[in-house]
């Protein structure tokens, strides 16, 4: 290895983007390291906005995006593209993030290059290689493939020493997630989102994201749920950035179209949805990165998904797991817009996902390990 550290961060979708940018500030803090980013843009225009956002300009750019692209073509696309730069950029250790299609594609990249993986968020699991699809099967190709991994929490951890990962390559450092979301939130230029102005902000309001691929047969109900959520006569309004997807954006209109109190609006930058979460009541999603970004300013959060990889937040109290039945997601909803206690057990629970300073523990352990010094401490959630 060479005396400076050269390492490459590849992303390249809106969460691993949010995810790695307070990785790559913090490697950027190291004279000691080299740091290049590659991005895939598996997410064109969400990923540009989001690294104007970040102030991170790429070295590298595979643009592999195509309209209603498949899983496989984003594979093909970004395995052969990670090719070439590898052999260009030369890194020591190559980072990816957490389970999106790009992390698994570009960690077999530079596997088949001989070079070190380092995955930030590894070991999160649900155990059901189909739940979420076909994040779960992702992190766990990138888990078989990293040399580091970068825990978020001490469960993660134990699932991979599970796995017979070894003890030394493990380090918990908070998610980094948590590093972006308060960086974000005490920016004092936060601009409010789309049609925001239609709020009424003496009356709960509800931030809405639903997208994954395993809900896409229950958007119909999923929305018939959020109608009547509107129509409970508690007053509440419901905020629904709808993904363009042709199986959520249709459907979406088809129903809640009209219906007072719900206003639905073209996806937002993620400062708007940071903005949105912190005057919202709670959220209602099926995301992975808003379970842990929510309960950081005290908003409950119900997971319209039958199972999450962070049980934590279940733990903790700061998650609640609805599904994607009519009946449970409002039963659940009403709960937190009627009953005063439910709602503060949830908004004041500990979010046990970090400290916001994930990122600086990950480059420090990168650096003491290619010194072979002693590594700083982990996060103690």
């Amino acid at each position: 290895m060479n005396q400076r550290l050269r390492v490459l961060s590849v992303f390249g979708t809106r969460p691993d983007t949010i995810k790695m940018a307070p990785v790559v500030h913090s490697l950027r803090q190291h004279p000691e390291i080299d740091d290049l980013v590659c991005v895939t843009a598996q997410h064109r225009k969400m990923l540009d906005d989001l690294l104007a956002l970040f102030g991170i300009t790429p070295d590298y750019d595979l643009n592999v995006m195509t309209e209603d692209q498949t899983l496989t073509e984003v594979t093909t696309r970004v395995l052969a593209g990670m090719e070439p730069v590898l052999g260009e950029a030369r890194p020591d250790v190559v980072l990816v993030h957490g389970d999106t299609t790009t992390s698994s594609a570009a960690a077999l990249a530079a596997f088949y290059q001989r070079v070190p993986v380092g995955h930030v968020e590894a070991g999160l699991r649900t155990r059901n290689r189909w739940l979420p699809y076909p994040e779960e099967m992702n992190r766990r190709i990138t888990g078989a493939i990293a040399s580091y991994h970068f825990a978020p929490t001490p469960l993660a951890r134990e699932h991979l020493l599970q796995e017979s990962t070894a003890d030394a390559d493990i380090v918990v450092t908070g998610n980094t997630v948590i590093d972006a979301f308060l960086e974000t939130a005490a920016r004092k230029d936060l601009a409010a989102p789309p049609r925001w102005n239609e709020i009424d902000p003496s009356r709960p309001v509800v931030v809405i994201t639903a997208h994954r691929r395993e809900n896409h047969p229950y958007m119909g109900e999923i929305a018939a749920a959020l109608r009547d959520i509107a129509q409970l006569g508690g007053g509440a309004q419901l905020y629904w950035p709808v993904h363009p997807s042709p199986r959520v954006a249709p459907v979406a209109h088809d129903v809640l179209d009209g219906v007072p109190g719900v206003i639905l609006v073209d996806p937002i930058d993620y400062a708007e949805m940071v903005a949105a979460v912190k005057a919202c009541t709670f959220v209602l999603t099926d995301s992975g990165g808003l379970q842990e970004e929510a309960p950081c300013l005290g908003k409950p959060v119900l997971v319209m998904r039958d199972e999450t990889e962070r049980p934590e937040g279940l733990a903790a109290g700061t998650l609640e797991l609805v599904g994607h039945r009519r009946e449970r997601i409002v039963t659940a909803a009403q709960r937190l817009l009627t009953d005063p206690a439910a709602y503060a057990a949830m908004a004041q629970a500990v979010n046990p996902y970090g400290d916001g300073h994930a990122g600086a523990r990950i480059a420090e352990w990168l650096l003491a390990r290619l010194r072979g010094a002693a590594y700083p401490e982990p996060f103690a959630a």
